[in-house]
This record gives C-alpha cells, structure tokens and sequence, in this order.
C-alpha cells in the first residue's frame, strides 16, 4: 500500500483536486484507492456527495477508540472509498498532543488497511503543524502543487527545508505545478526557473482550467463529467508520470 499526501503549506493551491482525481484515475487502472478527507472544510467528502461526519469525532479516532475500516464509505466509483471530513479535525492538533509518539498515530491507524487498498490519498490541510508533522511520518510521497507564483519558490523550498531539518529520508517530496496558466508571461517565467532550480519538478502542468473549476457543481471527479479535455489528459499524464516516479 503507497500511501501519497497531497500537500503545500500555502492553501487554495489545488490539492483536494489532485487528491480527488488521481484517485479517481488510481481507481479507473483496478487500483484499491482510499481518499482520507483530513481538511475539516471536508472538500473532497463534498466531491465525493459524502456528509463529512464521523460519529465521535477525531478524539475517539486518534485515542484508537475506533478503527478506520468501520468509518470508510463508498463512492459512487468502483475501486474508490472515502474515509470523510469531519469539522472536529480542526482540533487534530491538540488531540495528537495528548498522545504518547503523536506523529505515528496516523500510520497505526492506516496499517491494518495495508491488505485492503493499493493506494491511500491523504487530502491534507495547509500549513505546517503537528498533523502536518505525522502525513509526513506516515506517507510514501508528499505530493506538492505549485501555482507559478513569486510564493511558488518560497514554499516549496521551506517545505524541502522542514524535510530535511525532521530528518524524513523515506519521504518522497514530488512538487508539480498546478493552476497554471501559460498564456501569462509571469507563469512561464517562473515555471522556468522552477524547473532549473529544482529539477524533481514533473513535467506535467495542471492548466487552470474552467473544467476543473466545475468540480464544485458537479461533484464528482473531473472524468466522472467530461470525456476528454486539456485538464483531463493533465491529469493522467501526470498520473503516469507519479507512477513512473514512485521508488
């Protein structure tokens, strides 16, 4: 079971869209995909027409009072679950504190599904805290999207510099730039001098896209609305393109 975080410490940058629809496309390939909503705005339960509700609430979850697999729902796409938002993961923070080793809670959690799904995508709130700390104890890959800003460079190098300082040899840091938008100098420029200062950036660009923006009317992953599109051809070569990456 690969375990991948979609991340950035800057929000509003596209991460409950990858998150949703390289899950989708994980599940479309007979992957046994999981989508954990851990944001408590629950974006990604909403995508999926889930209520973002867990009875007893993220202390009882993080206390091990109850185990995942009983909290998992399914979606209306086959090979594809969610384990739902819930509002109370505002306070996973204060919760982990309370604990003994608060940032191996998550991959205790997860691992007995290790026989149950092949992929395990974490939605994951921004900024850099002790839930943040424990995603990054317990994935596989950090996956990053980058808007081709001036903040772009910023983030992503104090999210490689946070890596270091913990010490996380394991995880796989995989930035790709999201919400681009070729037509504007600006954005080229800096996804030029991106690439050239860190390589380990994909090739493949998620285009900001109307399509995408749907998301939100739709419910539903980008493929469940539209055939075939800029954004969705993105996604999939950019799917490979993790798949292809994945040590």
């Amino acid at each position: 079971m690969k375990i991948i975080a979609t991340y950035n410490i800057k929000g509003g940058v596209g991460k409950t869209s990858t998150a949703v629809n390289l899950a989708y496309l994980a599940a479309q390939s007979g992957y046994r995909t999981l989508v954990w909503d851990l944001d408590p705005q629950g974006a990604s339960s909403y995508y999926f027409r889930v209520k973002p509700k867990i009875k007893g609430g993220s202390k009882e979850l993080i206390a091990g009072e109850r185990e995942l697999d009983g909290l998992i729902k399914a979606t209306d796409f086959e090979n594809l679950d969610l384990l739902p938002a819930d509002f109370s993961f505002r306070n996973l923070d204060l919760v982990l504190d309370a604990r003994k080793k608060p940032t191996q809670r998550l991959k205790k959690l997860l691992k007995p599904l290790s026989d149950s799904y092949d992929f395990v995508f974490l939605d994951c709130p921004p900024n850099i805290s002790l839930l943040s700390e424990a995603i990054f104890e317990t994935s596989d890959i950090l996956l990053s999207p980058i808007i081709p800003t001036t903040l772009s460079l910023r983030t992503l190098e104090q999210l490689k510099k946070f890596i270091k300082e913990s010490k996380l040899k394991d995880l796989q840091v995989i930035p790709f730039f999201s919400m681009a938008d070729r037509r504007k100098n600006m954005h080229k420029e800096i996804m030029a001098t991106l690439s050239e200062k860190h390589p380990d950036i994909l090739e493949t660009a998620i285009p900001y896209a109307s399509d995408i923006e749907r998301m939100g009317l739709e419910r539903m992953p980008l493929g469940g609305y539209t055939n075939k599109s800029r954004s969705t051809e993105a996604y999939q070569t950019l799917w490979q393109e993790i798949l292809d990456a994945i040590k």
